[in-house]
C-alpha cells in the first residue's frame, strides 16, 4: 500500500516538474475548512524536499517559488467557482429536459477553464525548466524518480 506521503510526492512532480500537480492536488482534493491551505503546506515542503539535492540558489527557489504561487492562485480562483458550477449542473439535471444548448454551453465553459488551467502549468513547467540549469534539472529528475511509486524497481 502507498504511503500518503509517497502519493503526495507523486502527486506533486507528475507532469508539471512539480509546481503544477502539487498545486492540483492542493486544490483539487481539499474540501473541508483549512484543508486546501495544509495542502498547499504540504505540497509546498515536497517541492522544497525535491529542491534539495539541485542545490538551488536563493534567487532560483524565490523564481520557482512564485511560478508555485502563481499556479496555486489559478487553482484557487478555479475552485472558489466549483459551488454555482454544482448549481448550474443541478439545475440543468432538475429541468423536466435538458435543454442540450445550455448543456453545451456548460460544458464548453468548463473545458475552456481545464484548458486555462492546462496552459498555466505548461508555463510552470517552462518556468521552473528556464530557472534550473540542466544538472540541476537532473537532481530533481532523479528526486522524483527516487521518491515516485512508478518509477521505482
Amino acid at each position: 500500500m502507498l504511503s500518503r506521503r509517497m502519493i503526495l510526492g507523486s502527486l506533486a512532480v507528475v507532469g508539471v516538474g512539480l509546481i503544477g500537480a502539487a498545486a492540483a492536488f492542493a486544490h483539487g482534493m481539499g474540501m473541508g475548512h483549512g484543508r486546501p491551505a495544509m495542502m498547499k503546506r504540504v505540497a509546498s515542503a515536497i517541492i522544497d524536499e525535491a529542491l534539495e539535492p539541485a542545490k538551488v540558489t536563493p534567487e532560483q527557489r524565490a523564481k520557482i517559488y512564485a511560478v508555485r504561487d502563481r499556479v496555486f492562485a489559478s487553482f484557487e480562483a478555479q475552485r472558489q467557482s466549483r459551488g454555482a458550477h454544482m448549481q448550474e449542473a443541478l439545475a440543468l439535471f432538475e429541468a423536466d429536459a435538458v435543454d442540450a444548448g445550455r448543456l453545451t454551453a456548460f460544458r464548453t465553459q468548463r473545458e475552456a477553464e481545464h484548458r486555462q488551467l492546462g496552459d498555466t502549468i505548461s508555463q510552470a513547467l517552462v518556468e521552473v525548466h528556464d530557472v534550473l540549469t540542466p544538472a540541476q534539472r537532473k537532481a530533481v529528475a532523479d528526486w522524483v524518480r527516487a521518491n515516485h511509486p512508478g518509477h521505482r524497481g
